[in-house]
């Protein structure tokens, strides 16, 4: 599995001349790190004097970015496997029409579920980010940078993300699946980038000498 590769050789993995682990797999794995440095912040402030005020509210966010992390690793290897599935189908005999339809069924249902993977990254990452944001003003202000950080890979993952699914929607004959899925990748685009924008906004002018 991808997940379980060192930082090192996933990169080179990355790297090579194999189309996986493409950008898909790299938005999720932008989701993961945007979770795991929202929780480092939790960890940096649970227990921590003058933060007591904070304590049940960066208990829960720990919660869910702990949960967060875990779904985001599985979708590195999913965005990875539906692409290879994908691929297999092209591969199908096509040499009667009844071999050919069957094909073109088949490359259709693997589009749609690759399209669905990426879509599912989009929709986490965007649903990480008002938690990201709670650490950010709440957690310990020396690491709220950190909490900047991990708003700002949240929102490279949904744009990553949504990508790969724009890509899959141009293949697909299922117009009105197309127009639903373009409108929410439209909707959670415009809402990521404003969420990371507001909160950078908020503590480049707190930062400000």
């Amino acid at each position: 599995m991808l997940a379980d590769l060192t930082v090192k050789d996933f990169l080179d993995k990355v790297a090579g001349n194999d189309p996986v682990p493409g950008g898909g797999s790299i938005a999720a794995l932008g989701g993961a790190l945007a979770s795991a440095l929202a929780t480092m912040v939790t960890r940096l402030t649970i227990g921590k004097k003058g933060y007591e005020a904070s304590e049940e509210v960066m208990q829960h966010a720990q919660t869910l970015t702990t949960r967060f992390q875990k779904e985001f690793v599985a979708l590195i290897d999913k965005d990875s496997e539906a692409y290879d599935e994908v691929f297999a189908c092209f591969k199908l005999p096509k040499a009667t029409d009844e071999e050919k339809a069957a094909r073109s069924a088949a490359i259709q249902e693997a589009t749609r579920h690759a399209a669905l993977i990426p879509m599912e990254v989009a929709r986490k990452a965007l649903e990480v980010m008002p938690v990201i944001a709670d650490i950010a003003r709440l957690g310990n202000r020396n690491a709220i940078t950190d909490a900047c950080v991990a708003m700002m890979a949240a929102r490279s993952a949904v744009l990553g993300a949504l990508l790969n699914v724009r890509i899959n929607l141009g293949v697909l004959k299922d117009k009105e699946f197309v127009q639903g899925l373009q409108a929410e990748a439209d909707r959670i685009e415009q809402t990521a980038c404003r969420k990371e924008k507001e909160l950078l906004d908020a503590v480049n002018q707190d930062l400000r000498v």
